[in-house]
């Protein structure tokens, strides 16, 4: 060994480190031909289905499920205004357009919109436009309620374009949250049909 010079030492195995950095960080390797491949597994889950079936789950829409002959059997009052005209449609997107429902909804819609986003000259540049849905369910053949509650939720749009645009994007923000809002409800009546359905 020359005077001077630093003892060689022996380079460490890049394959080793690679190993324990990977499992360091929580990565595996590249799939080998032992991984399974996303067929198989795609498979497995398929084999799965009727499994869970059997421990109880089954689609809501599906024979046996929560909503199950609601299709059709709900018949939403009348709107009267553009909102009420977006939440019923979707209403009837979700539970089938009636014909002779032995269920009567009556429902009150309310919206409220409240400024977020104001600019040093006082300008409000962003809403909430928050909305509530009470609703009563009859039984048309009884005249008795059969359920009652209400839901909510909000969305929000800007108001920095010009007056059509600002107008536009009011008029999309109430779409979306009647769409939300039917969605809620719709959701509730499946959860509680078993409670009222006749």
């Amino acid at each position: 060994m020359a005077a001077g010079k630093p003892p060689r030492t022996a380079r460490p195995d890049t394959r080793a480190v690679s190993a324990i950095s990977s499992e360091s960080k929580g990565l595996h390797p590249c799939p080998t031909s032992d991984t399974p491949s996303r067929r198989r597994i795609l498979l497995g889950l398929a084999g799965a289905l009727p499994a869970l079936a059997a421990c109880g789950f089954s689609p809501v829409y599906g024979p046996g499920g929560q909503a199950a002959g609601l299709r059709g059997q709900i018949f939403a009052a009348d709107p009267e205004d553009r909102n009420a005209f977006v939440f019923v449609a979707r209403l009837e997107d979700r539970l089938g357009r009636p014909a002779s429902a032995p269920y009567l909804l009556d429902y009150r819609i309310r919206t409220n919109r409240q400024g977020l986003g104001i600019t040093p000259d006082r300008a409000t540049t962003r809403y909430n436009l928050l909305g509530r849905v009470s609703y009563t369910l009859t039984d048309r053949a009884t005249d008795a309620v059969v359920a009652r509650g209400k839901v909510e939720s909000f969305t929000g749009y800007s108001a920095t374009g010009s007056i059509v645009g600002t107008l536009s994007a009011t008029e999309d923000a109430a779409e979306r949250l009647m769409t939300i809002l039917a969605d809620q409800l719709v959701t509730e009546l499946i959860a509680t049909a078993p409670d009222w359905r006749r």
